[in-house]
């Protein structure tokens, strides 16, 4: 059988930036003599396309097209039974720590989703497996939580791989402690899909979104170039991907359902 995960990363890294644009431009400049024009136009899209893609505003954008909505309001919280915290990545082999440790993104979940059930006294799930090798992912947040942020873990989700899969497993875990409700944290990029997967399996959700796309700007210099635009525009477009692959999915799924 293929290694799906194995391939998406390939993929990931030919479509998305920066190697996308690159390898736009790279095989315009392989054809420079053979179609000087064509080559021209591939040379201009890939290199101006990464500009753009660098650019804070651009970069804000393509962000709130997937969640532009309010921050998460505690006042709903009192409608949910759960609160669910979404693995993003593991630092593998960290110098420093003497192993594996959480990723940034994976970090910034944990803490916001620290504070939110410290305010909101609900039990906690934490989500997230092993790619290749290594830590679990959910064992690591839950370590993070409880030694450094002192907020206890009920439920660890240590088998998944993909968002479709945290949806999957957690939901399994949840329907057995009868939780049809949860408050889900995630960054604001996710959430769309995130909450699509977990309705599909029967769990409403909650938003509470981290890492919300801002206007604001502070100098001149902020709207120029940089790379942590660059890395929100790559989680923007990786989402809009996934998002159309798991409508595909889903109106396959359908098709093949209907008699």
């Amino acid at each position: 059988m293929p290694d799906w995960i194995a391939i998406k990363g390939v993929l990931k890294a030919l479509v998305l930036p920066p190697g996308g644009p690159l390898l736009l431009a790279l095989v315009g400049l392989v054809m420079w003599h053979a179609r000087p024009r064509v080559a021209r136009l591939l040379v201009g899209c890939g290199v101006l396309g990464l500009l753009a893609l660098s650019l804070p505003p651009v970069s804000a954008a393509l962000q709130r097209t997937l969640y532009s909505g309010a921050p998460f309001d505690y006042a709903h919280a009192r409608e949910a039974q759960a609160l669910v915290i979404l693995g993003g990545g593991v630092r593998r082999d960290a110098p420093e720590y003497g192993g594996d440790t959480l990723a940034s993104i994976t970090l910034e979940r944990v803490r916001y989703g620290a504070r939110v059930a410290r305010q909101t006294r609900l039990p906690v799930l934490v989500s997230g497996g092993v790619v290749y090798a290594g830590t679990p992912e959910a064992r690591l947040m839950r370590e993070a939580l409880e030694s450094e942020f002192n907020v206890p873990v009920r439920w660890t989700e240590d088998r998944s791989r993909t968002t479709h899969e945290n949806a999957v497993l957690s939901a399994k875990i949840l329907r057995a402690e009868g939780v049809r409700r949860i408050v889900l944290v995630a960054h604001a990029f996710d959430i769309p899909r995130a909450t699509a997967e977990f309705a599909a399996q029967g769990i409403a959700t909650i938003p509470a979104p981290t890492g919300i796309a801002s206007w604001h700007y502070d100098a001149p210099s902020d709207l120029l170039p940089s790379m942590s635009a660059l890395h929100g525009s790559y989680y923007a477009l990786y989402e809009m991907g996934g998002e159309i692959v798991r409508r595909m999915s889903e109106a396959t799924s359908v098709q093949r359902a209907a008699p």
